[in-house]
């Protein structure tokens, strides 16, 4: 009977926030494939950014295992929703910071 060797199981690396280029290499580095459902010619993706992994960053998986990852949000999760702020007043806060000066020509002079 013949043995066949064991696969050297490695953890999945991070690459949720790295760009499509970034992820590329860093799945490379650590020995794991890249497929992306909503990429389909992920080799020429290089600024989007990756927004979910599966399997987690962590998991034990078999050198060569497949991870897929995906560049936009799904159906109801993500896409923020702050919106655009708009610019805020440079001032400091009330009630704190202020300090009440003397006015020229009080009637009462501060003595030192």
């Amino acid at each position: 009977m013949r043995l066949t060797p064991r696969t050297p199981e490695i953890r999945v690396p991070r690459l949720v926030g790295l760009m499509a280029v970034d992820a590329r290499e860093t799945a490379e580095a650590h020995g794991v494939l890249l497929a992306s459902p909503d990429r389909p010619e992920l080799h020429l993706a290089v600024v989007d950014h990756v927004v979910r992994q599966y399997p987690p960053p962590g998991a034990t998986v078999p050198q060569g295992a497949v991870v897929t990852v995906w560049f936009d949000f799904g159906e109801g999760e993500g896409g923020g929703g702050a919106g655009v702020r708009e610019p805020r007043p440079a001032q400091p806060p009330p009630g704190g910071l202020r300090r009440e000066l003397d006015v020229p020509g009080a009637p009462f002079e501060v003595l030192r």
